[in-house]
């Protein structure tokens, strides 16, 4: 505007799976005794789950978290004890945690509800009930995640070093989870803020995709998914923060033309965190829409984001009466050029120092 390195990675090679074993399993089922727990077949969990069903025998294999009641020669059948197990497991490695690390946890937290004592009310954890949509995302080689399951072109995300929020962000993305990558996003922002979490958790990732699709040609709708999930979630810090402090807002808005906003977005989420009024334009504003803004908001400062220089021409602040309303002027974004701005206009450079520089010149 780290995580540690783990002796461990594996990868689980998808097996074969054989069409017809959803049909046999359910008909090993149905012949059990019925007085016995409901149980689930391989195939089934696996859609809960939302994985493939190789995957489950994989875990089942490597980590021991299969069926408890397995013995050779018959169908595999999960109780609920055993899916909480693998319930947690997925939680855990959405968190960034290795399969291994996840596999552990899993076996040590989702004990059978049996053995738990009952737990008090205002002891349980927030969100202890509510749904999980889990992705199914595993840790591929060294610095790198992919899509279990699921086609990725061979191609993962080279996330080396990062935390493991920053990772558990990457596999929802990777899993088009748009859920969970809200949730992450919303618990980074909560607890690390708006700035912290744009430079350490979202930028590495949106980055990792960005390279990713030019070296593959594919996963335009991995980007669009999590600049929308991250659109959400800044835009909530908006809607949540407290009332402002300046009588006079900023103005922020993309250039004519320009499409990308993300970071725009992200300013004035941090500019609202500061207590800094501001009002917030899309990126189909027209020419004379963003002159009409200007002129009835009166506004201490007004920022141009423009990623594109094709968009960043010097014309577009001579037609907004900027200098008539008394104003700020800055500009942000990779499109600018110091060099051909006028001299009542000031480039802003990371959202760090952005946040910084606007919250100065307004509240002083």
């Amino acid at each position: 505007m780290t995580t540690r390195p783990e002796s461990t990675r594996e990868v689980d090679a998808p097996l074969p799976i054989d069409a017809s074993e959803p049909e046999r399993e359910q008909a090993s089922g149905d012949a059990e005794g019925s007085d016995e727990e409901p149980r689930l077949s391989v195939a089934a969990v696996a859609r809960r789950l939302g994985v493939a069903p190789a995957t489950l025998r994989t875990w089942d294999r490597r980590y021991g978290l299969g069926p408890t009641d397995h013995t050779s020669g018959r169908h595999r059948r999960y109780g609920p004890d055993d899916i909480a197990r693998l319930e947690q497991m997925q939680r855990a490695l959405l968190r960034g945690a290795s399969p291994m690390e996840a596999a552990r946890y899993a076996r040590t937290v989702a004990a059978p509800q049996s053995q738990k004592p009952a737990e008090p009310e205002q002891q349980r954890a927030p969100g202890a009930d509510e749904p999980l949509m889990l992705s199914g995302v595993l840790d591929g080689t060294e610095g790198e995640l992919k899509l279990e399951g699921a086609s990725t072109g061979g191609r993962g995300l080279k996330l080396t070093g990062a935390g493991p929020r920053t990772r558990g962000l990457g596999r929802a993305a990777l899993a088009l989870d748009s859920y969970s990558a809200q949730q992450l996003l919303i618990e980074a922002l909560e607890s690390d803020g708006v700035v912290t979490t744009w430079q350490e958790m979202l930028q590495p990732v949106l980055r990792a995709i960005s390279e990713r699709r030019q070296r593959s040609g594919s996963g335009v709708e991995v980007l669009q998914l999590l600049t929308d999930c991250a659109s959400t979630a800044l835009r909530s810090v908006i809607a949540t923060a407290p009332a402002p402090v300046n009588p006079r807002p900023v103005v922020l808005a993309p250039v004519p033309g320009e499409v990308q906003e993300l970071e725009l977005v992200a300013l004035a989420a941090a500019l609202a965190a500061n207590r800094v009024g501001h009002r917030l334009f899309g990126a189909a504003l027209p020419r004379e829409g963003l002159a009409a803004a200007v002129r009835r908001s009166a506004p201490a400062a007004v920022v141009l984001w423009a990623a594109q220089p094709h968009y960043a021409a010097p014309q577009v602040l001579d037609d907004i009466p900027i200098t008539r309303q008394r104003s700020r002027a800055f500009v942000a974004g990779p499109g600018w050029s110091a060099e051909a701005l006028p001299g009542y206009a000031e480039r802003l450079g990371s959202l760090e120092a952005a946040v910084a520089r606007v919250s100065e010149s307004v509240l002083g």
